[in-house]
């Protein structure tokens, strides 16, 4: 007799899967058309799926609590040549589904594991992640209610391989991940480093782009010799931002949907790492106060930061951040503005390099360093971001004008 599948339907826009409420009907059962077989749940309702002509309920292949993509094969009913004609479904079932029962009214044997609603596997094998992983891309308003529950982001997710229709995560993807989390050395994540990961978060929903030129600290590095009391190589490249951001504000700027709101002020803060995690104290009005006099309230709010004691003033409301990532021996690196920021200047770790002099043409030792810009790039694009950096390569060139 021809088998006849019942399919997950289309259930909405949108819908990619159900889970099984509840199977009324055993294998064996006569149906008819239009019967309601098997009730399931979507994140919007509950509905039933019917079967799509008479006949005998053959096999059922799926379990209750369980969610199957739209498309997947719930079951097979067996029907008549000429029911099966007449609904168009003359379709012949896989030669592993079943055997038929007999006229006795015996039920069928039980449908064998090959033609169980499966999962979908990697084309492409060896990579830490499946290559048809989707990740969280969709998530259902009743995944979203979880994730809610439990105050997971969908960056959580990333590395779940959906088996849902198109690669999506299912709840029950999502129930594995979970239970295999349970196996794991689990600790618990400080303030701080949460803290951290929703501004990162939070800014990763921009399209960062980074720039970088070489930078000769020659001329810091004899200035900084002189001076008392001695900034740091992070204050030069702040206060030189400050210059050059004074006489251009526009990168700094900030999209907020069709407009640019321009900064009121050269308020700019450095990043100050703290345990598990980093701080940004704010320098106020850097464009207009000298390099010397920046230094004594630079020092206290390293401190301040330290203790993690910083004050509401010297918080917040900055329009760039400048990052000393060569204190940590790194000489390229693409810092990430915060949120709330475009900009975030980076300065790399200094390295003795040979330097052409054109008037003595000779190669002479020379301390470079690598000058980064990370930048939003819906405001600022390659060619501004290039100018920008120029300038304050330029005014470091030249630090007693700081």
């Amino acid at each position: 007799m021809p088998q006849i599948p019942i399919i997950m339907p289309q259930l909405g826009e949108s819908i990619a899967e159900a889970t099984i409420v509840n199977i009324a009907v055993q294998v064996g059962d006569q149906v008819e058309a239009d019967q309601d077989v098997i009730e399931v749940e979507t994140n919007k309702a509950v509905m039933s799926v019917t079967t799509p002509c008479p006949g005998r309920v053959g096999c059922i292949l799926v379990e209750a609590g369980q969610s199957y993509s739209v498309g997947a094969i719930l079951g097979y009913l067996e029907a008549t040549e000429e029911d099966a004609i007449r609904h168009g479904l003359d379709v012949p079932a896989p030669a592993a589904v079943l055997e038929t029962a007999g006229s006795d009214g015996e039920e069928a044997a039980a449908c064998p594991e090959a033609t169980l609603p499966a999962a979908v596997h990697p084309t492409v094998r060896g990579l830490p992640v499946p290559a048809h992983a989707a990740g969280a891309s969709y998530m259902s308003p009743r995944m979203k209610a979880r994730m809610n529950e439990l105050g997971l982001h969908a960056a959580d997710l990333a590395g779940i391989a959906g088996s849902g229709a198109a690669g999506r995560v299912t709840i029950e993807d999502f129930e594995h991940f979970l239970a295999q989390l349970e196996n794991l050395t689990i600790s618990q994540a400080s303030p701080m480093r949460v803290a951290v990961a929703d501004a990162m978060r939070r800014s990763a929903t921009r399209p960062i782009a980074t720039a970088g030129v070489p930078l000769i600290l020659d001329a810091v590095l004899a200035h900084r010799k002189q001076a008392d009391p001695k900034p740091g190589p992070a204050l030069y490249a702040l206060r030189a931002l400050g210059i050059a951001l004074s006489e251009n504000s526009a990168p700094a700027g900030r999209l907020v949907g069709d407009r640019i709101a321009h900064p009121p002020a050269i308020d700019i803060g450095f990043a100050v790492e703290v345990e598990d995690g980093v701080l940004v104290p704010v320098l106020r009005s850097v464009d207009s106060t000298r390099l010397a006099d920046l230094v004594p309230r630079y020092n206290e709010l390293v401190e301040l930061a330290r203790q993690r004691r910083l004050p509401p003033s010297a918080s917040g409301g900055s329009v760039a951040t400048v990052t000393n990532f060569g204190t940590f021996g790194l000489t390229w690196a693409t810092p990430i503005p915060l949120p709330e920021q475009t900009l975030v200047l980076g300065l790399g770790a200094g390295r003795v390099v040979p330097q052409w002099n054109t008037q003595n043409r000779t190669f002479e030792p020379a301390t470079e360093a690598q000058l980064t810009l990370s930048f939003d790039h819906r405001v600022l694009d390659g060619g501004a971001a290039g100018r920008l950096l120029g300038r304050v390569v330029e005014l470091l060139g030249d630090p007693g004008q700081l």
